[in-house]
């Protein structure tokens, strides 16, 4: 068997719009669920989430027969950690609070096997091998690989044009609310300056060539920036979306919400 492309690097590679759902109920079952929405890909939260290896790994697993792709956010940018995710079948890999080019190509390299990268050889032990049975994997798995780093602090966003510049890179993403609070605007990451700043840097991520991605819940808010640029952005929260449902429901039950 040979191992199988990247869909969702390849189509951020031409320059198609990727529009996507973040996960946090940390549940497989919740996984599948949404896998089959018809949404081009969705994010295994291992930051916020209460995710950890072997509920990526089920998750992963729960959304092989679908077509949306899974992106897991690592808790942080470890080596060690890239190497676990990366054996249990991740193919795209989403980074948190990368500051500078340096950290950027440090991530890069723990992605890719030598002599491009100090990613440990063990494919016999996993399952993005299928054990071996991807008798190509050692060579492929490099160009096989996303890499996305997101940038979320104002200090980050001043050297974005070199971050996206480091080769192995494929994507930068925006984290609005971490950049807001970074601004001096906690909470407000739709506040004037902080818009500003985002399409500033998306601007100059396009420039540089590379994807640009976001988190933006507010449809309006969304399309403008899509408008402005971004590539892959997530539209929706899983929990945000479930508590809000259900709020809903329980309000036209409330008392006296039908004049008793």
């Amino acid at each position: 068997m040979k191992t199988p492309p990247n869909p969702f690097k390849q189509a951020l590679a031409r320059g198609e719009r990727q529009i996507g759902l973040w996960m946090g109920l940390a549940t497989p079952y919740a996984a599948e669920l949404c896998a089959g929405s018809g949404f081009d890909w969705l994010v295994i939260d291992g930051e916020h989430a209460p995710n950890d290896l072997r509920t990526m790994l089920a998750t992963l697993q729960a959304m092989a027969p679908y077509p949306s792709h899974p992106v897991v956010r690592l808790p942080h940018g470890d080596a060690t950690l890239i190497k676990q995710v990366l054996e249990i079948g991740a193919t795209t890999l989403l980074v948190p609070m990368v500051e500078s080019a340096q950290m950027a190509r440090a991530l890069v390299s723990a992605t890719r096997y030598p002599p491009h990268g100090v990613r440990g050889v063990g494919s016999g032990l996993a399952r993005s091998s299928r054990w071996n049975r991807y008798e190509d994997y050692l060579h492929a798995a490099n160009d096989t690989t996303c890499l996305l780093v997101q940038v979320e602090t104002a200090d980050a966003l001043a050297q974005v044009d070199a971050i996206a510049a480091v080769d192995g890179v494929d994507g930068v993403f925006i984290g609005p609310a971490d950049l807001a609070a970074s601004m001096g605007y906690l909470g407000q990451a739709t506040h004037p300056e902080v818009r500003k700043a985002i399409e500033d840097g998306v601007s100059r991520i396009r420039r540089a060539g590379k994807a640009a991605g976001i988190l933006c819940v507010d449809e309006t808010l969304a399309r403008h920036y899509l408008d402005a640029g971004v590539t892959f952005m997530a539209v929706g929260i899983d929990t945000t979306l479930l508590a809000s449902a259900s709020r809903a429901l329980a309000m036209k039950f409330a008392p006296g919400s039908r004049g008793d």
